[in-house]
């Protein structure tokens, strides 16, 4: 199974190119045609479609920690999240909360939005319908364990205005398989931010039933910066566990949402070409 190891954090001091352009990087410059950056573009971002679709008939657990920091880098509180994961057939997700001890973090207000953004736009990268809405920046090519992968900076054609809305968009750096033409590799942000702040995220894909690659870890070491000044550093880790192909059965009772264990079989998603 080809995969990603867990890398050590890369040290940010960026924003789209501002985000990444200064990082450390062994990327090594490779020139291609532009008819042929563009075949890339095209491949990867219908692939994210599928990805995307192949999701529908997976379920998985997703074990998410959030921290504060203080001084001295202690940790000052933590909130924690296990889940159980599953959709239907209409794409909707379904959530079981394995554990979920209280919160003890104090400095800011940690919603479930919040995680649930680790499950959307930021381990999944590019929003496939608004693909066109994005200017794709090729950097050249990078040799991640046994991958050699594509490498491309990542931005809204336009800065997006957080009047219509909040964390809408993709702004960083992804890796490709330069022989799957699948995302593998994510590291960026959120944007646009008004009052609420997005950390940069460091997401890395493992290869699934020899097909797609899916989210297995995200991690972020950031410092969040709010509009009265006040910031506050975080930490958190995401695990996505026990990828299994099947669709749950699920049944609303009152205002929880109960999963049975065991997926119920169902066909094998369509591989991309």
């Amino acid at each position: 199974m080809k995969k990603l190891l867990i890398p050590v954090l890369f040290t940010c001091c960026f924003a789209a190119s501002q985000l990444f352009g200064q990082a450390a990087s062994n990327v090594v410059k490779v020139d291609l045609p532009p008819a042929e950056v563009d075949r890339i573009v095209k491949k990867f971002t219908e692939n994210e479609g599928l990805f995307r679709e192949a999701l529908n008939v997976y379920a998985f657990n997703r074990y998410a920690t959030m921290s504060t920091i203080g001084m001295g880098g202690q940790i000052t509180g933590t909130y924690r999240r296990d889940s159980y994961l599953t959709f239907n057939q209409a794409g909707d997700r379904f959530e079981k909360i394995l554990f979920a001890p209280i919160s003890t973090v104090k400095e800011i207000t940690i919603t479930t939005e919040d995680i649930d953004n680790l499950g959307g736009i930021t381990p999944f990268a590019i929003e496939p319908r608004v693909a066109n809405q994005y200017a794709f920046t090729y950097l050249g090519k990078e040799k991640i364990d046994e991958l050699n992968l594509y490498v491309f900076d990542v931005a809204p054609k336009v800065a997006p205005d957080p009047k219509h809305g909040e964390g809408k968009y993709f702004q960083g750096r992804i890796w490709v398989d330069d022989q799957d033409l699948m995302i593998v590799k994510s590291k960026g942000k959120a944007v646009p931010e008004k009052k609420q702040r997005f950390p940069v995220v460091d997401t890395i894909r493992e290869n699934v039933d020899g097909k797609y690659w899916f989210p297995s870890w995200a991690a972020s070491d950031d410092e969040l910066v709010f509009q009265d000044g006040q910031a506050v550093k975080i930490k958190f880790r995401v695990r996505y566990t026990d990828y299994k192909l099947g669709r749950s059965d699920v049944k609303l009772v009152g205002e929880e949402e109960i999963v049975k264990d065991e997926p119920t079989p169902t066909p094998t998603p369509k591989k991309p070409d």
